[in-house]
């Protein structure tokens, strides 16, 4: 696998697991777990950018 596609997939796996994060932290009401996950959701979003631009470029 090539490193944008990796990135992609784990930029998502992050995406994913910051939103679930997020619904647990607001479901307990505990705003620390909800803002990691919130974190977690836009590391990932960039990282499955940062995948999507490399990929651009390796052509």
């Amino acid at each position: 696998m090539n490193s944008s596609t990796k990135n992609q997939v784990e930029g998502k796996f992050h995406e994913v697991k910051g939103k679930v994060k997020e619904k647990v932290g607001e479901i307990t009401d505990n705003p620390k777990l909800k803002g990691e996950g919130q974190g977690e959701k836009i590391a990932g979003k960039l990282q499955k950018k940062a995948g999507q631009i490399q990929k651009v470029f390796e052509k």
